[in-house]
Protein backbone atom coordinates (compact mmCIF):
# COMPACT_ATOMS: atom_id res chain seq x y z
CA UNK A 1 0.00 0.00 0.00
CA UNK A 2 2.79 2.15 0.79
CA UNK A 3 4.73 1.93 -2.28
CA UNK A 4 1.49 2.17 -4.16
CA UNK A 5 1.05 5.59 -2.26
CA UNK A 6 4.57 6.59 -3.30
CA UNK A 7 3.81 5.74 -6.78
CA UNK A 8 0.50 7.57 -7.22
CA UNK A 9 2.25 10.32 -5.49
CA UNK A 10 5.50 10.33 -7.71
CA UNK A 11 2.79 10.91 -10.74
CA UNK A 12 0.97 13.46 -9.41
CA UNK A 13 4.30 15.39 -8.92
CA UNK A 14 5.42 14.90 -12.71
CA UNK A 15 1.81 15.91 -13.49
CA UNK A 16 2.61 19.49 -12.13
CA UNK A 17 6.02 19.48 -13.85
CA UNK A 18 4.36 18.75 -17.35
CA UNK A 19 1.62 21.19 -16.25
CA UNK A 20 4.54 23.87 -15.85
CA UNK A 21 6.62 22.91 -19.09
CA UNK A 22 2.88 24.13 -20.86
CA UNK A 23 2.29 27.08 -19.00
CA UNK A 24 6.10 28.62 -19.09
CA UNK A 25 6.00 27.29 -22.79
CA UNK A 26 3.22 28.81 -24.35
CA UNK A 27 3.35 31.72 -22.33
CA UNK A 28 5.52 32.92 -25.01
CA UNK A 29 2.15 33.24 -27.66
CA UNK A 30 0.91 36.60 -25.42
CA UNK A 31 4.23 37.33 -24.72
CA UNK A 32 5.52 38.07 -28.29
CA UNK A 33 3.14 40.81 -28.92
CA UNK A 34 2.99 41.86 -25.23
CA UNK A 35 6.84 42.99 -25.94
CA UNK A 36 6.11 44.03 -29.85
CA UNK A 37 3.47 46.21 -28.30
CA UNK A 38 4.82 47.61 -25.17
CA UNK A 39 8.77 47.96 -26.83
CA UNK A 40 7.43 49.02 -30.29
CA UNK A 41 9.09 46.54 -31.93
CA UNK A 42 9.43 45.34 -35.32
CA UNK A 43 8.03 41.78 -36.01
CA UNK A 44 11.53 40.48 -36.48
CA UNK A 45 12.41 41.56 -33.32
CA UNK A 46 9.62 41.12 -31.22
CA UNK A 47 9.96 36.91 -32.38
CA UNK A 48 13.86 36.98 -30.91
CA UNK A 49 11.24 36.25 -27.81
CA UNK A 50 10.53 32.48 -28.87
CA UNK A 51 14.02 32.70 -30.67
CA UNK A 52 15.87 33.27 -27.01
CA UNK A 53 13.20 30.66 -25.45
CA UNK A 54 13.87 27.89 -27.45
CA UNK A 55 17.36 28.43 -28.54
CA UNK A 56 18.52 27.65 -24.62
CA UNK A 57 17.09 23.90 -25.85
CA UNK A 58 19.79 23.54 -28.43
CA UNK A 59 22.73 24.90 -26.24
CA UNK A 60 22.03 23.04 -23.40
CA UNK A 61 20.80 19.70 -24.50
CA UNK A 62 24.15 18.03 -24.14
CA UNK A 63 25.07 19.50 -20.98
CA UNK A 64 21.41 18.64 -19.12
CA UNK A 65 22.66 15.17 -20.06
CA UNK A 66 25.49 15.40 -18.41
CA UNK A 67 23.72 16.75 -15.36
CA UNK A 68 21.73 13.94 -15.08
CA UNK A 69 24.14 11.52 -15.74
CA UNK A 70 26.11 13.13 -12.33
CA UNK A 71 23.12 13.60 -10.12
CA UNK A 72 20.34 11.68 -11.08
CA UNK A 73 16.91 12.64 -11.98
CA UNK A 74 15.64 14.19 -8.35
CA UNK A 75 18.18 16.48 -8.27
CA UNK A 76 18.21 17.46 -11.96
CA UNK A 77 14.50 18.14 -11.76
CA UNK A 78 15.50 20.32 -8.90
CA UNK A 79 17.70 21.81 -10.28
CA UNK A 80 15.66 22.66 -13.46
CA UNK A 81 13.18 24.60 -11.04
CA UNK A 82 15.23 26.64 -9.12
CA UNK A 83 16.83 27.82 -12.71
CA UNK A 84 13.55 28.94 -13.96
CA UNK A 85 12.78 30.51 -10.40
CA UNK A 86 16.08 32.84 -11.44
CA UNK A 87 15.02 33.45 -15.33
CA UNK A 88 11.69 34.39 -14.12
CA UNK A 89 13.32 36.48 -11.48
CA UNK A 90 15.19 38.33 -14.04
CA UNK A 91 11.30 39.44 -15.09
CA UNK A 92 11.37 42.41 -12.57
CA UNK A 93 14.58 44.05 -12.66
CA UNK A 94 13.65 43.81 -16.59
CA UNK A 95 10.77 45.28 -16.36
CA UNK A 96 11.99 48.20 -13.86
CA UNK A 97 15.05 48.78 -16.30
CA UNK A 98 12.84 48.61 -19.23
CA UNK A 99 15.18 46.45 -21.20
CA UNK A 100 14.26 44.18 -23.71
CA UNK A 101 17.82 42.82 -23.72
CA UNK A 102 17.16 41.75 -19.62
CA UNK A 103 13.77 39.95 -20.86
CA UNK A 104 15.34 38.14 -23.31
CA UNK A 105 17.98 37.01 -21.25
CA UNK A 106 15.76 36.06 -18.13
CA UNK A 107 13.77 34.03 -21.19
CA UNK A 108 16.86 32.19 -22.22
CA UNK A 109 17.37 31.57 -18.20
CA UNK A 110 13.74 30.22 -18.38
CA UNK A 111 14.25 27.85 -21.55
CA UNK A 112 17.35 26.64 -19.87
CA UNK A 113 15.75 25.39 -16.49
CA UNK A 114 13.45 23.74 -18.73
CA UNK A 115 15.82 21.95 -21.17
CA UNK A 116 16.81 20.81 -17.50
CA UNK A 117 13.21 19.45 -16.01
CA UNK A 118 12.18 17.95 -19.42
CA UNK A 119 15.46 16.08 -20.08
CA UNK A 120 15.30 14.32 -16.43
CA UNK A 121 11.39 14.53 -16.57
CA UNK A 122 10.69 12.52 -19.98
CA UNK A 123 12.31 9.26 -18.97
CA UNK A 124 11.55 9.68 -15.58
CA UNK A 125 8.27 9.04 -15.85
CA UNK A 126 8.58 6.36 -18.26
CA UNK A 127 10.46 4.18 -15.41
CA UNK A 128 8.56 5.34 -12.37
CA UNK A 129 6.01 2.07 -12.73
CA UNK A 130 5.07 -0.39 -14.74
CA UNK A 131 6.72 -0.75 -18.25
CA UNK A 132 3.47 -1.55 -19.71
CA UNK A 133 1.77 1.27 -18.08
CA UNK A 134 4.61 3.44 -19.88
CA UNK A 135 2.34 4.88 -22.86
CA UNK A 136 -0.44 5.58 -20.51
CA UNK A 137 1.44 7.85 -18.20
CA UNK A 138 2.81 9.56 -21.39
CA UNK A 139 -0.71 10.32 -22.69
CA UNK A 140 -1.52 11.44 -19.14
CA UNK A 141 1.32 14.16 -18.89
CA UNK A 142 0.16 15.24 -22.29
CA UNK A 143 -2.74 16.09 -21.31
CA UNK A 144 -1.37 17.89 -18.36
CA UNK A 145 1.10 20.26 -21.04
CA UNK A 146 -1.82 21.07 -23.26
CA UNK A 147 -4.20 21.96 -20.55
CA UNK A 148 -1.25 23.98 -19.34
CA UNK A 149 -1.14 25.50 -22.99
CA UNK A 150 -4.81 26.62 -23.18
CA UNK A 151 -4.74 28.48 -19.63
CA UNK A 152 -1.43 30.37 -19.92
CA UNK A 153 -2.42 32.24 -22.52
CA UNK A 154 -5.75 33.27 -21.31
CA UNK A 155 -4.61 33.98 -17.63
CA UNK A 156 -1.30 36.07 -19.11
CA UNK A 157 -3.43 38.06 -21.21
CA UNK A 158 -5.96 38.88 -18.72
CA UNK A 159 -3.39 40.27 -16.63
CA UNK A 160 -1.00 41.88 -18.60
CA UNK A 161 -2.15 42.30 -22.00
CA UNK A 162 -5.86 43.33 -22.79
CA UNK A 163 -7.47 44.34 -26.18
CA UNK A 164 -8.32 47.42 -24.45
CA UNK A 165 -4.61 48.50 -23.97
CA UNK A 166 -4.02 47.81 -27.81
CA UNK A 167 -6.82 50.25 -28.68
CA UNK A 168 -5.94 52.87 -26.38
CA UNK A 169 -2.21 52.90 -27.50
CA UNK A 170 -3.43 52.97 -31.25
CA UNK A 171 -5.30 55.98 -30.55
CA UNK A 172 -2.97 58.30 -29.06
CA UNK A 173 -1.92 60.38 -31.50
CA UNK A 174 1.69 60.25 -32.50
CA UNK A 175 2.39 64.03 -30.67
CA UNK A 176 1.09 62.58 -27.71
CA UNK A 177 4.16 61.24 -26.97
CA UNK A 178 4.05 61.45 -22.96
CA UNK A 179 0.75 59.99 -22.82
CA UNK A 180 2.04 57.09 -24.79
CA UNK A 181 5.75 56.41 -23.02
CA UNK A 182 3.95 56.41 -19.71
CA UNK A 183 0.99 53.84 -20.79
CA UNK A 184 3.86 51.80 -22.30
CA UNK A 185 5.87 52.00 -19.15
CA UNK A 186 2.70 50.86 -17.37
CA UNK A 187 2.06 47.68 -19.07
CA UNK A 188 5.92 46.66 -18.90
CA UNK A 189 5.37 47.09 -15.19
CA UNK A 190 2.68 44.27 -15.47
CA UNK A 191 4.99 41.36 -15.77
CA UNK A 192 6.66 42.09 -12.19
CA UNK A 193 3.68 40.59 -9.63
CA UNK A 194 3.03 37.82 -12.37
CA UNK A 195 6.38 36.57 -12.62
CA UNK A 196 7.59 37.12 -9.08
CA UNK A 197 4.61 34.90 -8.42
CA UNK A 198 5.67 32.44 -10.97
CA UNK A 199 9.42 32.72 -9.53
CA UNK A 200 8.33 32.01 -5.85
CA UNK A 201 6.18 29.19 -7.10
CA UNK A 202 9.06 27.53 -8.58
CA UNK A 203 11.47 28.15 -6.32
CA UNK A 204 8.72 26.35 -3.49
CA UNK A 205 7.72 23.80 -5.85
CA UNK A 206 11.71 22.60 -6.52
CA UNK A 207 12.51 22.91 -2.69
CA UNK A 208 9.43 20.73 -1.73
CA UNK A 209 10.67 18.07 -4.20
CA UNK A 210 13.81 18.16 -2.76
CA UNK A 211 12.77 16.90 0.67
CA UNK A 212 9.90 14.82 -1.27
CA UNK A 213 9.51 10.94 -1.11
CA UNK A 214 10.04 11.20 -4.86
CA UNK A 215 12.26 8.39 -5.75
CA UNK A 216 16.00 8.57 -6.87
CA UNK A 217 15.89 5.95 -9.49
CA UNK A 218 19.71 4.90 -10.83
CA UNK A 219 20.55 6.22 -13.83
CA UNK A 220 21.45 3.43 -16.00
CA UNK A 221 25.29 4.13 -17.41
CA UNK A 222 25.50 2.96 -21.16
CA UNK A 223 25.28 -0.21 -22.19
CA UNK A 224 27.14 0.40 -25.42
CA UNK A 225 30.82 0.70 -25.80
CA UNK A 226 32.86 1.26 -28.78
CA UNK A 227 32.24 4.09 -31.51
CA UNK A 228 28.87 3.40 -32.12
CA UNK A 229 27.08 6.29 -33.53
CA UNK A 230 23.64 7.98 -33.38
CA UNK A 231 22.95 6.74 -36.80
CA UNK A 232 22.92 3.19 -35.72
CA UNK A 233 19.87 3.72 -33.28
CA UNK A 234 16.94 3.96 -36.15
CA UNK A 235 13.75 4.61 -33.95
CA UNK A 236 15.63 7.66 -32.33
CA UNK A 237 15.97 8.88 -35.42
CA UNK A 238 12.65 7.85 -36.90
CA UNK A 239 11.02 9.17 -33.89
CA UNK A 240 13.18 12.49 -33.83
CA UNK A 241 11.49 12.68 -37.39
CA UNK A 242 8.31 12.25 -35.99
CA UNK A 243 8.29 14.94 -33.74
CA UNK A 244 9.50 17.50 -36.07
CA UNK A 245 6.44 16.94 -38.19
CA UNK A 246 4.10 16.54 -35.51
CA UNK A 247 5.00 20.16 -33.83
CA UNK A 248 2.81 22.53 -33.91
CA UNK A 249 3.61 26.43 -34.30
CA UNK A 250 3.42 28.36 -31.13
Amino acid sequence: MSSKKSYYTSVLILAALFFIFGFISWSNAILIPYFKIAFQLTSFKAYLVAFAFYISYLVISLPSSVLLNKFGYKKSIVSGLWVMAIGALVFIPAAMLKSYGLFLTGLFTLGTGLSILQTASNPYITIIGPLESAAQRISIMGICNKGAGIIAPLILSFIILKPTDIKIIENLSVANQIARQNLLSQLLDRVILPYGVIAAALFLLGTLIYFSSLPEIEHEKDEYKGNQSILSHPYLILGAIAIFFMSEPR
